[in-house]
Protein backbone atom coordinates (compact mmCIF):
# COMPACT_ATOMS: atom_id res chain seq x y z
CA UNK A 1 0.00 0.00 0.00
CA UNK A 2 2.09 3.62 -0.58
CA UNK A 3 0.82 5.57 2.00
CA UNK A 4 1.38 9.32 1.34
CA UNK A 5 2.92 11.77 4.27
CA UNK A 6 1.27 15.42 3.95
CA UNK A 7 2.41 18.79 5.43
CA UNK A 8 0.35 20.39 7.31
CA UNK A 9 -0.01 23.09 9.66
CA UNK A 10 -2.54 22.68 13.22
CA UNK A 11 -5.84 24.52 13.38
CA UNK A 12 -6.22 26.04 16.95
CA UNK A 13 -9.78 24.94 17.36
CA UNK A 14 -10.06 21.51 17.64
CA UNK A 15 -10.70 21.18 21.06
CA UNK A 16 -13.31 18.16 21.83
CA UNK A 17 -15.62 17.60 24.33
CA UNK A 18 -17.27 14.24 25.20
CA UNK A 19 -19.54 14.85 22.55
CA UNK A 20 -16.48 15.29 20.36
CA UNK A 21 -15.76 17.78 17.68
CA UNK A 22 -18.44 19.80 16.53
CA UNK A 23 -18.22 22.81 13.96
CA UNK A 24 -19.73 23.84 11.10
CA UNK A 25 -19.63 21.97 7.80
CA UNK A 26 -17.71 24.47 5.91
CA UNK A 27 -14.70 24.08 8.88
CA UNK A 28 -14.18 20.54 8.52
CA UNK A 29 -14.31 21.60 4.63
CA UNK A 30 -11.46 23.57 5.22
CA UNK A 31 -8.05 21.94 3.85
CA UNK A 32 -6.45 19.28 6.71
CA UNK A 33 -8.79 20.54 9.21
CA UNK A 34 -10.68 16.75 9.15
CA UNK A 35 -7.29 15.09 8.32
CA UNK A 36 -5.49 16.94 10.70
CA UNK A 37 -7.89 15.80 13.59
CA UNK A 38 -8.48 12.24 12.58
CA UNK A 39 -4.29 11.81 12.71
CA UNK A 40 -4.33 13.44 16.18
CA UNK A 41 -6.16 10.62 17.42
CA UNK A 42 -4.47 8.25 15.90
CA UNK A 43 -0.98 9.81 17.10
CA UNK A 44 -2.28 9.96 20.89
CA UNK A 45 -3.46 6.12 20.60
CA UNK A 46 -1.29 3.22 21.45
CA UNK A 47 -0.86 -0.51 20.08
CA UNK A 48 -3.65 -0.20 17.53
CA UNK A 49 -1.63 -1.90 14.78
CA UNK A 50 -3.67 -4.91 12.97
CA UNK A 51 -6.60 -4.40 15.04
CA UNK A 52 -10.55 -3.19 14.14
CA UNK A 53 -11.75 0.01 13.70
CA UNK A 54 -15.76 0.89 13.97
CA UNK A 55 -16.75 3.33 11.45
CA UNK A 56 -20.46 5.41 10.69
CA UNK A 57 -22.27 8.09 11.18
CA UNK A 58 -25.64 9.75 11.20
CA UNK A 59 -26.17 10.79 7.33
CA UNK A 60 -25.55 14.11 7.94
CA UNK A 61 -24.25 16.23 4.88
CA UNK A 62 -20.27 15.62 4.28
CA UNK A 63 -20.60 12.13 6.33
CA UNK A 64 -19.57 10.28 2.86
CA UNK A 65 -16.53 12.11 2.32
CA UNK A 66 -15.38 12.23 5.44
CA UNK A 67 -15.82 8.38 5.61
CA UNK A 68 -13.64 8.26 2.82
CA UNK A 69 -10.74 10.46 4.08
CA UNK A 70 -11.23 8.61 7.70
CA UNK A 71 -10.77 5.16 5.38
CA UNK A 72 -7.46 6.38 3.80
CA UNK A 73 -6.13 7.56 7.08
CA UNK A 74 -6.94 4.88 8.95
CA UNK A 75 -5.37 2.22 6.51
CA UNK A 76 -2.55 4.17 6.10
CA UNK A 77 -1.77 4.11 10.14
CA UNK A 78 -1.80 0.65 10.45
CA UNK A 79 -5.75 0.02 11.38
CA UNK A 80 -5.87 -4.37 10.13
CA UNK A 81 -10.12 -4.11 10.08
CA UNK A 82 -12.42 -1.25 9.20
CA UNK A 83 -16.23 -2.24 9.96
CA UNK A 84 -18.31 0.33 8.57
CA UNK A 85 -22.15 0.84 8.27
CA UNK A 86 -23.60 0.53 5.13
CA UNK A 87 -23.76 3.78 3.49
CA UNK A 88 -21.83 4.84 5.96
CA UNK A 89 -24.32 4.76 8.57
CA UNK A 90 -24.56 4.01 12.09
CA UNK A 91 -26.70 5.39 15.08
CA UNK A 92 -24.18 6.06 18.38
CA UNK A 93 -25.73 3.21 19.73
CA UNK A 94 -25.54 1.41 17.36
CA UNK A 95 -22.11 1.92 17.08
CA UNK A 96 -21.18 1.25 20.69
CA UNK A 97 -22.72 -2.03 20.43
CA UNK A 98 -20.76 -3.05 17.47
CA UNK A 99 -17.29 -2.01 18.99
CA UNK A 100 -18.29 -4.16 22.10
CA UNK A 101 -19.70 -7.44 19.75
CA UNK A 102 -16.58 -7.69 17.67
CA UNK A 103 -14.14 -6.81 20.74
CA UNK A 104 -12.81 -3.76 18.09
CA UNK A 105 -10.18 -1.53 19.14
CA UNK A 106 -12.52 1.38 19.23
CA UNK A 107 -14.70 3.32 17.17
CA UNK A 108 -15.12 7.03 15.28
CA UNK A 109 -18.68 8.02 14.62
CA UNK A 110 -19.60 11.12 12.96
CA UNK A 111 -22.69 12.39 14.34
CA UNK A 112 -23.14 16.37 15.78
CA UNK A 113 -26.20 14.54 17.47
CA UNK A 114 -29.83 16.91 17.00
CA UNK A 115 -28.00 19.77 15.41
CA UNK A 116 -29.39 20.62 12.35
CA UNK A 117 -27.53 19.07 9.16
CA UNK A 118 -26.81 20.62 5.72
CA UNK A 119 -24.08 21.99 3.67
CA UNK A 120 -24.21 25.28 5.71
CA UNK A 121 -25.28 23.35 9.30
CA UNK A 122 -23.12 21.20 11.70
CA UNK A 123 -20.70 18.55 11.25
CA UNK A 124 -19.14 16.37 14.45
CA UNK A 125 -16.69 13.18 15.11
CA UNK A 126 -15.72 11.81 18.11
CA UNK A 127 -13.58 8.91 18.97
CA UNK A 128 -15.17 6.31 21.15
CA UNK A 129 -13.15 3.51 23.03
CA UNK A 130 -13.17 0.09 23.51
CA UNK A 131 -15.56 -0.10 25.75
CA UNK A 132 -18.14 1.47 23.87
CA UNK A 133 -18.23 4.62 25.37
CA UNK A 134 -17.35 8.01 24.64
CA UNK A 135 -13.71 8.78 25.13
CA UNK A 136 -12.79 10.24 28.58
CA UNK A 137 -11.58 13.62 29.31
CA UNK A 138 -7.71 11.75 29.24
CA UNK A 139 -7.89 10.91 25.59
CA UNK A 140 -9.43 14.29 24.11
CA UNK A 141 -7.38 16.60 26.50
CA UNK A 142 -4.51 14.18 24.11
CA UNK A 143 -6.13 14.55 20.80
CA UNK A 144 -6.08 18.57 21.23
CA UNK A 145 -3.22 18.99 22.63
CA UNK A 146 -1.60 16.69 19.85
CA UNK A 147 -3.90 18.81 17.41
CA UNK A 148 -1.83 22.11 18.36
CA UNK A 149 1.56 21.16 17.20
CA UNK A 150 0.38 18.46 13.89
CA UNK A 151 3.06 18.86 11.18
CA UNK A 152 1.77 16.04 9.03
CA UNK A 153 -0.57 13.63 8.63
CA UNK A 154 -0.17 10.02 6.64
CA UNK A 155 -3.10 9.15 3.97
CA UNK A 156 -3.30 5.83 1.99
CA UNK A 157 -3.03 5.96 -1.78
CA UNK A 158 -6.12 4.07 -2.63
CA UNK A 159 -9.93 4.57 -4.80
CA UNK A 160 -12.74 5.03 -2.53
CA UNK A 161 -14.63 1.96 -0.87
CA UNK A 162 -18.12 1.16 -2.25
CA UNK A 163 -19.80 2.05 1.18
CA UNK A 164 -23.29 0.55 -0.17
CA UNK A 165 -22.32 -2.99 -0.99
CA UNK A 166 -22.53 -4.84 2.15
CA UNK A 167 -19.90 -7.62 2.36
CA UNK A 168 -15.68 -7.78 2.78
CA UNK A 169 -13.58 -6.12 0.92
CA UNK A 170 -9.42 -7.12 0.78
CA UNK A 171 -7.37 -3.31 0.58
CA UNK A 172 -4.12 -4.24 0.28
CA UNK A 173 -3.04 -5.50 3.88
CA UNK A 174 -6.30 -3.78 5.17
CA UNK A 175 -9.76 -5.81 5.49
CA UNK A 176 -13.06 -3.81 5.02
CA UNK A 177 -16.08 -4.82 6.15
CA UNK A 178 -19.67 -3.45 5.38
CA UNK A 179 -21.92 -4.20 7.73
CA UNK A 180 -25.99 -3.88 7.64
CA UNK A 181 -25.68 -1.50 10.40
CA UNK A 182 -29.49 -2.35 11.44
CA UNK A 183 -28.99 -6.25 12.20
CA UNK A 184 -26.39 -6.02 15.23
CA UNK A 185 -28.85 -3.25 17.28
CA UNK A 186 -32.01 -5.07 16.85
CA UNK A 187 -30.33 -8.38 17.90
CA UNK A 188 -29.12 -6.63 21.12
CA UNK A 189 -32.69 -5.22 21.48
CA UNK A 190 -34.27 -8.50 21.45
CA UNK A 191 -31.61 -10.03 24.33
CA UNK A 192 -32.96 -6.80 26.36
CA UNK A 193 -36.70 -6.35 25.98
CA UNK A 194 -39.62 -9.22 25.35
CA UNK A 195 -40.05 -9.10 21.74
CA UNK A 196 -43.26 -11.51 21.57
CA UNK A 197 -44.96 -9.91 24.68
CA UNK A 198 -44.20 -6.49 22.20
CA UNK A 199 -45.28 -8.31 19.14
CA UNK A 200 -48.60 -8.85 20.90
CA UNK A 201 -49.79 -5.76 21.66
CA UNK A 202 -47.94 -3.81 18.74
CA UNK A 203 -49.02 -6.39 15.96
CA UNK A 204 -51.96 -6.75 17.03
CA UNK A 205 -53.06 -3.06 16.76
CA UNK A 206 -53.79 -2.90 20.67
CA UNK A 207 -51.33 0.13 20.83
CA UNK A 208 -51.25 2.33 17.97
CA UNK A 209 -47.39 4.55 17.79
CA UNK A 210 -46.60 7.21 15.54
CA UNK A 211 -42.96 7.43 15.44
CA UNK A 212 -41.13 10.27 13.40
CA UNK A 213 -37.92 9.92 12.75
CA UNK A 214 -37.26 13.38 10.85
CA UNK A 215 -35.43 12.47 8.34
CA UNK A 216 -32.32 11.13 10.27
CA UNK A 217 -30.49 8.11 11.60
CA UNK A 218 -33.03 6.58 13.76
CA UNK A 219 -35.42 5.44 10.57
CA UNK A 220 -33.91 1.99 9.74
CA UNK A 221 -34.15 1.56 13.14
CA UNK A 222 -37.35 2.39 13.43
CA UNK A 223 -38.40 0.67 10.37
CA UNK A 224 -36.50 -2.80 11.13
CA UNK A 225 -37.79 -3.50 14.82
CA UNK A 226 -41.01 -1.55 15.00
CA UNK A 227 -42.42 -2.41 11.53
CA UNK A 228 -40.80 -5.25 10.27
CA UNK A 229 -40.05 -7.33 13.55
CA UNK A 230 -43.06 -6.63 16.15
CA UNK A 231 -45.68 -5.86 13.41
CA UNK A 232 -46.50 -1.91 13.56
CA UNK A 233 -48.22 -0.70 10.19
CA UNK A 234 -45.81 0.51 7.89
CA UNK A 235 -47.41 3.85 7.83
CA UNK A 236 -46.82 4.41 11.63
CA UNK A 237 -43.04 5.33 10.85
CA UNK A 238 -42.56 8.85 9.05
CA UNK A 239 -39.75 10.62 7.28
CA UNK A 240 -37.72 7.40 8.20
CA UNK A 241 -35.26 8.28 5.40
CA UNK A 242 -31.96 9.38 6.43
CA UNK A 243 -31.25 12.53 4.46
CA UNK A 244 -28.20 15.07 4.70
CA UNK A 245 -30.15 17.90 5.24
CA UNK A 246 -32.65 15.90 7.69
CA UNK A 247 -35.07 17.24 5.19
CA UNK A 248 -34.68 20.37 7.21
CA UNK A 249 -35.94 19.34 9.99
CA UNK A 250 -34.33 20.08 13.31
CA UNK A 251 -33.63 16.49 14.92
CA UNK A 252 -34.26 16.92 18.32
CA UNK A 253 -36.54 14.76 20.55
Amino acid sequence: MQVETITTQPYNDQNPGTSGLRKKVKVFQQPGYLENFVQAIFDSLEDFSGKALVLGGDGRYFNRAAIQTIIKIAAANGFGELIIGQGGLLSTPAASNIIRKYKAFGGIVLSASHNPGGPDEDFGIKYNAENGGPAPEKYTDAFFKRSQVIDSYKIAVMDDVDLDRVGTQQVDSITIKIIDPVADYAELMQSLFDFPLLKQSIGSGNISLLFDAMSAITGPYAKRILVEMLGASPDSIINAEPLEDFGGHHPDP
